[in-house]
């Protein structure tokens, strides 16, 4: 730091807002630093690049009263320098004084049941990104966009980049930090062609990547060249419920929502699909080690599976339904949702796992679904289709019903008419109503686990790893003019 006005490092602030605070109070710190790069083409060149950083401080104020309670004030701020560190405590702690007392409130966690960093790795510096993290992709799109542009084909999509460096600390003695590299592709092809709508084929494809050295940008657009062939037949079909093959990407937005349903407090007041009514006298508030799938599925969160990693730790910059910022440093282990298509779990804080009953299951930032020894791949599962349709990718979801996780949403970028194992033909796009916890009652076959990027859901949530599936009778509820 430069003087006391200076931009301190993440530690030095964490540590500096902790002494700040006044004597015996409980505090909870977070510091974050951000980096991002992107590359942007449309029709074959490109359009944008672009980098930025910034970086941001949490201070969350515990003010512990004579009655047993307690209350909460958070204070956030971007740019923070070391001349307001002192200033950002005494508004916390104005805050906590002045708020309505914390249902959750709770001892931070601390000592053995806390995660703690290594010394070293706590006080290295924070990661970040720049356009190094493109540099052998860069020259592989380059061949890519001339070899499209030879062909008469239309290329457009970004590539982005960003890490994030987190570090906690508390009052409690937690000191915590992850850096979190998040990156994708998205790419769409398009191809001139009279007989589609607007003039033109179309197909979508998209890739989740740590680094961009595992991004085989011409192998993408080579399946989307092969989608937009099966393009060049339409085929009118009726709504109705079809045999489908969900490739992993759709399976992977219908699961992180259901997903993030999958909350305990929630479950046991009645209010979602997770719910068990009728029983409450019985204690028995959740569908918790109920059976939603016949097929052996296993479903689960790890924050050390490889390609997936993220945080160990429980980072609440707020308290929620089932998130509590007294939970901050919390080891958040591997958690199974689904064991052998049986719920066992739901997430929830220290708090809400209390109001449910239920072991306290913290939220991991990815998720996975998988079948014991199911190695089939997309292309042999078409292969085996007696008839029936092949999605791309679903768009614009929205929930109906939470109490049965009823979703609505449009199919996008190519659905396709699947005969004696060949795709024969492009069908015009639908929308959907569908729940994933009654998709997952009629899976008939499971294909080979692979990370995958939600097109819905990437935005927010890129670390997933899903099989495609063979659902039976997935509701098509009416046909799209969408394209």
């Amino acid at each position: 730091m430069s003087g006391s006005e200076g931009v301190a490092t993440p530690q030095d602030t964490i540590e500096r807002a902790l002494a700040a605070a006044k004597p015996g109070g409980k505090t909870v710190v977070i510091a974050d630093e951000s980096s991002t790069a992107n590359l942007r083409w449309a029709g074959n060149t490109l359009t944008t690049n672009g980098v930025a950083a910034s970086r941001s401080l949490t201070v969350i104020s515990i003010d512990q009263r004579a009655d047993g309670t307690a209350g909460v004030g958070m204070v956030a701020r971007s740019g923070v320098t070391g001349g307001q560190i002192e200033d950002l405590v005494r508004e916390a702690e104005k805050a906590a004084a002045e708020s309505s007392p914390a249902e959750d409130a709770a001892e931070l966690v601390s000592g053995e049941a806390s995660y703690r960093s290594d010394p070293s790795s706590w006080s290295d510096a924070p990661s970040g990104t720049d356009f190094g993290v493109f540099r052998s992709f860069s020259a592989r799109l380059g061949e890519t966009l001339r070899a499209a542009e030879a062909a008469g084909r239309k290329l457009y999509g970004f590539a982005e980049h960003g890490v994030t460096s987190t570090f906690v600390g508390t009052s409690a003695g937690v000191r915590a930090r992850y850096d979190q590299p998040a990156g994708r592709l998205e790419l769409n092809a398009k191809s001139a062609s009279p007989d589609a709508p607007g003039g033109a084929r179309s197909a979508w494809a998209g890739v989740a990547t740590r680094d961009f050295t595992d991004v085989d940008v011409a192998a993408v657009d080579a399946g989307l060249t092969e989608r937009l062939s099966w393009q060049s037949r339409r085929v009118d079909l009726p709504a109705g419920r079809y045999e489908t093959l969900l490739p992993p990407t759709a399976v992977a937005d219908m699961l992180t929502y259901m997903y993030w349903s999958a909350g305990a407090r929630d479950a046991a007041e009645g209010r979602t699909v997770f719910s068990r009514p009728g029983i409450e006298a019985e204690g028995q508030r959740t569908r918790v080690s109920e059976r939603l799938s016949p097929v052996p599925l296993d479903l689960f969160s790890d924050p050390s599976y490889p390609g997936l990693e993220c945080a160990p730790f429980v980072v609440a910059h707020s308290s929620g339904r089932d998130s509590s910022v007294f939970d901050n440093g919390l080891p958040s282990p591997r958690a199974s949702w689904l064991s052998a298509g049986v719920l066992t779990a739901l997430h929830s804080s220290r708090y809400s796992a209390g109001l449910a009953g239920l072991p306290v299951t913290p939220s991991v930032d990815n998720l996975i679904l998988s079948a014991p020894g199911a190695s089939a791949s997309l292309e042999s599962m078409i292969a085996s289709t007696k008839r029936g349709l092949l999605l791309t990718c679903l768009w614009y979801i929205r929930l109906v019903d939470p109490q049965t996780l009823l979703m609505t949403g449009l199919t996008r970028d190519g659905v396709y008419l699947v005969e004696d194992g060949e795709v024969v033909g492009a069908v015009n796009n639908f929308r959907y109503n569908e729940s994933p916890v009654g998709m997952l009652s009629r899976v008939l076959e499971v294909g080979a686990t692979q990370q995958t990027l939600p097109r819905e859901w990437g935005d927010y949530f890129n670390r997933a790893a899903m099989p495609s599936l063979r659902i039976d009778g997935f509701n098509m509820s009416s046909v799209s003019q969408a394209s």
